[in-house]
């Protein structure tokens, strides 16, 4: 017997769930920024008049970023391949979530952002079809496309273009964490030199975040996969793996998580799965654990806290949530202020910096990032973001 098929509504109802009545229909549609209203708007907005636009940037092609929106606007590129938790469930099923990060873009850093879903998976073709597109945008967002398939397709891509190339789940992550990190070791005292830290998960984010605290001068920071820590004695290491180890790991350390655990001062949970409570007891006094897996934090907070000066999540629910949104509007916005060819590793600092200055007297064990609601974000994180990248050569305005 066939299994019954559960829908999510009938044909003539809506569904109970409030999730699936706020989707009905998409969460985004274009709208006109001019009017046409007449024979004279139409003559200016479609022909005759925009064959004069075009003519003109045909003649000088920087034209394109003051007649048309390409200045403002990101395509949000995935292949449906590592969506949330929810792992590889194809383009289509992707889309909600594409959508949804198209309007955060807009709604927190004034940046028009378009959901591509890609159906293929080949990395090639991924990188073929981003480059055809790349004339339409500013900018390309990757976004939910697996580990390591997603380290060659950015690096391919910045190569191969001259627009900034960012993949959300490794930067957006990590500069949120730099942020969260220098406002912990503030608070008790103490620099990102003084720290050791202890990364579960050598994927896109785990990968990102290490290297985002090494150039910003962390004391030494470990990363573990399913086999333990990532050291350069290894041989079943891949080569985005065996970069990082050369990177990272300065003690030297072998053994598994809960090994390396011991003594030190930060936890950064990017992986799932359970970290034994024993292993936690055994951290540095003071120690910070950001438990960020979602919906199940590495380590529940309640145990944390026991432990730990400092607790941050990926959830909403609870103080300190690592949030992404606090990162890509302002970092695309500043980016495409200043025409940037690309999102350099001291613009991602620059941004983690002017997250963790906002924070400023209200800074407390509960609280070590700013809310996503707060509207001084995207501001600060878009004018820190553009002065960085004037610093670093990048900009072309």
């Amino acid at each position: 017997m066939a299994a019954e098929i559960i829908s999510p509504r009938s044909i003539d109802q809506e569904p109970l769930d409030p999730a699936f009545a706020l989707h009905r229909g998409g969460k985004m549609e274009i709208r006109a920024t001019v009017p046409v209203r007449d024979a004279d708007d139409l003559s200016l907005a479609y022909t005759p008049g925009v064959a004069r636009v075009c003519t003109a940037i045909a003649e000088q092609p920087e034209l394109v970023h003051d007649y048309t929106w390409k200045s403002k606007v990101v395509a949000v590129v995935t292949d449906g391949t590592a969506v949330l938790g929810l792992g590889d469930i194809g383009p289509e099923a992707s889309l909600p979530v594409m959508e949804g990060k198209a309007i955060l873009f807009k709604q927190f850093g004034g940046v028009d952002a378009v959901p591509i879903a890609l159906d293929t998976k080949d990395v090639d073709e991924i990188i073929e079809t981003v480059v055809r597109l790349a004339p339409s945008f500013g900018g390309v967002n990757l976004e939910d496309i697996s580990a390591p398939r997603c380290f060659e397709i950015e690096r391919r891509l910045q190569e191969a273009l001259d627009i900034p190339i960012f993949h959300d789940d490794q930067h957006g992550t990590a500069v949120v964490t730099l942020a969260a990190l220098r406002n912990a070791a503030k608070l008790t005292g103490r620099t990102l030199a003084d720290l050791r830290a202890v990364i579960s998960g050598a994927g896109a984010a785990g990968i990102a975040i290490a290297k985002i605290l090494v150039g910003a001068g962390i004391g030494d920071v470990a990363l573990c996969d399913r086999q333990g820590v990532v050291h350069v004695g290894r041989t079943d290491l891949t080569d985005v793996k065996r970069e990082i180890a050369e990177l990272t790991n300065r003690g030297g350390l072998t053994g598994s998580l809960a090994d390396v655990l011991e003594g030190a001062d930060v936890f950064i949970g990017v992986s799932g799965g359970t970290v034994p409570e024993e292993a936690v007891a055994k951290m540095a006094k003071d120690c910070f654990v950001f438990a960020m897996a979602n919906p199940n934090p590495e380590v529940h907070p309640d145990v944390a806290h026991k432990y730990a000066a400092v607790v941050a999540t990926g959830r909403s629910d609870y103080p300190n949530q690592i949030n992404n949104v606090l990162a890509f509007p302002g970092i695309f916005a500043g980016a495409l202020q200043v025409r940037a060819s690309r999102i350099t590793e001291g613009m991602k600092i620059a941004a983690a910096d002017a997250l963790a200055g906002l924070v400023g007297e209200e800074l407390s064990a509960a609280q070590v990032i700013p809310s996503p609601f707060d509207e001084r974000v995207a501001p600060a994180v878009t004018k820190a973001v553009a002065e960085a990248a004037r610093a670093e050569g990048v900009a072309r305005i």
